[in-house]
């Protein structure tokens, strides 16, 4: 039985449900660009599955790890009927995100192949922008 929630926890709700579908389209393009390249130098991915346990197991997604975790995250907490959502909670994801998203020449890890991705993949470049722009509308 779903309970009935409060303004404030509609609220933060919502805030969350727009950072969860701009972070999964994101995290989608990443994915796509991640597979094109693997696919040109290793050769097709022949299903959804090897894709996915490549995802989890072969150290060229690996980088792809943090997106994963802020979704599930968030995903954690919309779907918990037993928890109410904080402020905290939310404003925590967005920080996280904010943090996570500064691609970098000289960086490594994530930064580095964030970058990277940015300057092969258009679709990466639209999703960047539009999870940006969320991110930047909470921040003000």
């Amino acid at each position: 039985m779903q309970r009935q929630r409060s303004e404030p926890q509609r609220r933060l709700r919502h805030r969350l449900l727009g950072l969860r579908q701009e972070f999964l389209a994101l995290h989608l393009a990443l994915i796509a660009a991640e597979q094109k390249t693997y696919e040109h130098i290793h050769g097709r991915i022949g299903s959804t599955e090897l894709l996915l346990e490549l995802m989890l197991k072969d150290p060229w997604f690996t980088w792809l790890h943090p997106v994963s975790d802020i979704l599930v995250r968030i995903d954690h907490l919309l779907n918990d009927e037993a928890f109410d959502i904080t402020d905290e909670n939310v404003d925590h994801l967005f920080d996280e995100a904010r943090l996570l998203l500064h691609p970098s020449i000289e960086g490594d890890g994530f930064e580095r192949a964030y970058y990277e991705a940015l300057n092969r993949a258009p679709d990466v470049v639209l999703a960047h922008f539009h999870v940006t722009r969320v991110l930047l509308a909470e921040a003000a």
